[in-house]
């Protein structure tokens, strides 16, 4: 299934979201200039590499420079080529929208890059002697997509799905696309476990350390009692996804 969109107005303009994506997408285009060493080099460096995390001494003599954990906060707008940075900035503009509102965009940004930490640490230590350099911000995004599943389980999302090359549009519950993404990848996460390589290449259990992350550090960064931007009335019935957390008593 691949979102398209979700069906949950936006009280403010996404400031930080924009702000993000816009970063990404320089960083993105500086790679562009480089040449294949360089970039190389670039990725080798900046990138996250579990081993040169989990075995310094090991790093060292790699020629890998000290300071080993800043890589866990760079990596996440780092990307791989023109799918992986639309398919996360996409993912991120769908979601990351309706989060800033809960929380303002200070407070937004800062949840975004602890749910990348966590998404980058949780790839360490379940990939300790991995040497592949890992990049995307889809650990962060994964902490987003997991606040917005716990804050908005039954807003609607609408959802690509190809059959037989023919593409298919549906609209599904937020816990319904949310839940079938998290347990794909826990379930992708524990093949890459019981295999001596990760499938597919993909960072797995980064992805759910960023969603349990996402819904964890909610609880702290969620503005309750006093609202971010007015409350529009069209919005009461779609938004109000969980009575505890209704729009018009305890928005964030």
């Amino acid at each position: 299934m691949i979102p398209i969109r979700d069906t949950l107005p936006r009280r403010n303009q996404p400031i930080a979201t924009y702000l993000l994506i816009f970063i990404n997408a320089i960083v993105f285009l500086f790679e562009l200039t480089m040449s294949p060493q360089g970039l190389e080099q670039f990725i080798n460096i900046f990138g996250l590499v579990p081993a040169r995390v989990m075995h310094p001494d090991w790093a060292s003599s790699a020629g890998y420079p000290g300071h080993a954990y800043w890589p866990l906060l760079t990596s996440m707008f780092l990307h791989g080529g023109w799918l992986h940075i639309i398919g996360n900035m996409w993912t991120l503009w769908i979601f990351g929208d309706n989060i800033e509102d809960q929380m303002g965009p200070a407070r937004y940004v800062i949840f975004y890059l602890l749910c990348g930490l966590i998404a980058g640490i949780v790839h360490c230590l379940t990939n300790a002697n991995s040497t592949v350099a890992t990049v995307g911000a889809s650990g962060a995004i994964a902490g987003v997509m997991g606040a917005y599943l716990f804050l908005f389980p039954t807003a609607r999302i609408v959802v690509l799905v190809p059959i037989f090359f023919f593409p298919f549009f549906f609209e599904v519950p937020a816990v319904v696309y949310l839940g079938f993404w998290a347990l794909s990848q826990v379930f992708s996460g524990a093949l890459a476990l019981a295999s001596a390589t990760q499938v597919g290449g993909v960072a797995w259990w980064a992805h759910v350390g960023g969603f349990a992350g996402g819904i964890v550090l909610q609880f702290f960064f969620v503005r309750r009692g006093s609202g971010y931007g007015p409350v529009p009335r069209d919005e009461h019935g779609v938004a109000a996804a969980w009575p505890p957390y209704r729009y018009g008593r305890q928005f964030r």
